[in-house]
């Protein structure tokens, strides 16, 4: 298969990388800045990296367009901050929503027209529980991610007819980058809440996606699918 992955420079989309490259798939990533990390991924995995901000419709296009068929689509790429919600500027909500939820449908719309035109292809939206329950103090990523779970449900419907799947991974905590700024004490609060009673793994939410990838999900489309140790139950 042919997979595109967003945000494949480290975190969750460098598990999904490293993952899909191991299972002998052609993979390319994008990545927005890192080019040291890009690098790094690219000799572990044979990936291919292109340097694209999904933020930016143009940039997606033209990035598009250089790989040619897509069978898979892994839209994780990402961005989240922790502040009140009155102390959000509307820079900072604006490039939290261009970025997790414009972004994903940048590339989307894209990836997704040589996939109708086959009658076939898998979409796999990498959001977060947060879109689900809701998160003090992060308002503008929670409203992100819930606005991919709306994309993800529409998608699906309008998609189906054309052989697509679409679904969302909703990881809980996940031992990455992007929790970095937790603390021991909220690390130790929040295994307290989830009934497993830790924090996740990245290669977990990846082994998920590759599942939504392969023919033994080509009935599961239109779903949210949790893997936050039951936190969010």
């Amino acid at each position: 298969m042919n997979v595109l992955i967003t945000g494949g420079s480290r975190g969750i989309g460098r598990a999904c990388v490293e993952l899909f490259s191991g299972e002998g798939h052609s993979v390319t990533f994008f990545y927005r800045s890192n080019d040291a990390c890009a690098e790094e991924v690219t000799h572990l995995t044979g990936a291919r990296a292109i340097k694209c901000d999904i933020s930016d419709a143009e940039q997606v296009k033209s990035a598009v367009a250089e790989i040619g068929d897509i069978d898979v689509l892994v839209n994780n790429a990402g961005i989240s901050s922790f502040c009140f919600f009155d102390s959000i500027s509307n820079d900072e909500w604006d490039s939290m929503l261009n970025t997790n939820l414009s972004g994903a449908f940048y590339v989307s719309r894209e990836a997704c027209k040589k996939m109708i035109s086959r009658k076939s292809g898998r979409i796999i939206n990498i959001g977060s529980m947060w879109g689900k329950v809701g998160a003090s103090c992060e308002v503008h990523y929670s409203a992100s991610k819930a606005g991919l779970r709306g994309m993800t449900l529409a998608l699906a419907k309008e998609l189906g007819p054309s052989g697509i799947t679409v679904n969302c991974i909703e990881p809980g905590v996940i031992d990455t980058e992007m929790n970095a700024h937790l603390s021991s004490e909220d690390i130790a609060a929040l295994c307290e809440q989830a009934p497993l009673g830790r924090i996740g793994r990245a290669e977990e939410v990846a082994q998920l996606a590759l599942f939504l990838a392969s023919d033994k999900a080509s009935f599961i489309t239109g779903q949210l699918i949790g893997i936050d140790g039951g936190y969010a139950i």
